[in-house]
């Protein structure tokens, strides 16, 4: 668990290291991020960069050595990131085209979600799942950069691709499903969502959820959830329902 010492005031350049082992005093070996340092940041020896390991822990590092040879840096302090939110979020979103699923990773990324499932519906489009998971290496790197540009201190998980059913038998917590019939003002969002730490959040596809689906999913617990009277695109729907249920459980309002 790490400690706050003072803080979180380091570089503005942020990069999750995952593999590393930062210990404040100690060299560290920047060489998985040297190119960025070099040729895309143009950074120079002296500048400050921040790592992050994962854990909601930061260190602020000054770059000792930055050429074609090596990369390194020495970790200047360790602090505990703020902005992680408490609340433990789950994205149960069902396969989109390219681009729309990619943006449903960035922006439930920068808004908080602690972890995302593929799911594959009677209307998903994208399938099977031996397919998907040809794409994780992108949708990795687009959770890490959302995650660094928004300042968060760990790294959402995506998880593999689930089927509609056995979906439905893991979601924890709270468990809300975003659906365009429920209605208007209706009981998914339940005063529970204000103090609940664990919450998951299904939702649909393009062509939306089925009547079958919908019915399945109720009758494992599933609560529906209106998101007005206007039918929303599948993910703005998500982002949309992210950002609802992260707001009443506290997690968008000022910091301390």
């Amino acid at each position: 668990m790490p400690t706050e010492e003072g803080s979180e005031d380091g570089g503005k350049n942020r990069f999750f290291l995952t593999d590393v082992n930062a210990v404040p005093g100690r060299q560290v070996d920047l060489a998985p991020i040297s190119h960025q340092l070099r040729s895309v940041l143009r950074l120079e020896p002296g500048s400050v960069i921040t790592l992050l390991d994962g854990s909601g822990a930061a260190y602020p590092t000054r770059i000792d050595s930055l050429n074609a040879a090596e990369a390194t840096g020495r970790v200047l302090a360790m602090q505990l990131v703020r902005s992680e939110p408490d609340l433990q979020l789950t994205l149960y979103q069902c396969v989109l085209k390219r681009e729309r699923f990619e943006w449903v990773l960035q922006k439930g990324t920068e808004l908080g979600v602690s972890r995302f499932v593929p799911v594959i519906s009677s209307r998903t489009v994208v399938r099977p799942a031996a397919r998907l998971l040809s794409k994780y290496e992108r949708w990795n790197a687009i959770v890490r950069e959302a995650a660094e540009q928004s300042r968060r201190g760990r790294l959402p998980a995506i998880e593999d691709p689930l089927p509609w059913r056995e979906a439905l038998e893991q979601g924890a917590g709270l468990r809300l499903m975003a659906w365009e019939e429920a209605r208007a003002g209706g009981s998914g969002l339940l005063p529970e969502a204000a103090g609940a730490r664990c919450i998951s959040l299904l939702v649909g596809p393009e062509g939306g959820i089925s009547l079958e689906e919908a019915a399945a999913a109720t009758g494992r617990g599933w609560l529906p959830l209106s998101l007005g009277p206007r039918v929303l695109r599948a993910e703005t729907a998500a982002v949309a329902a992210a950002a609802v249920v992260l707001h009443t459980a506290g997690e968008l309002g000022c910091p301390p």
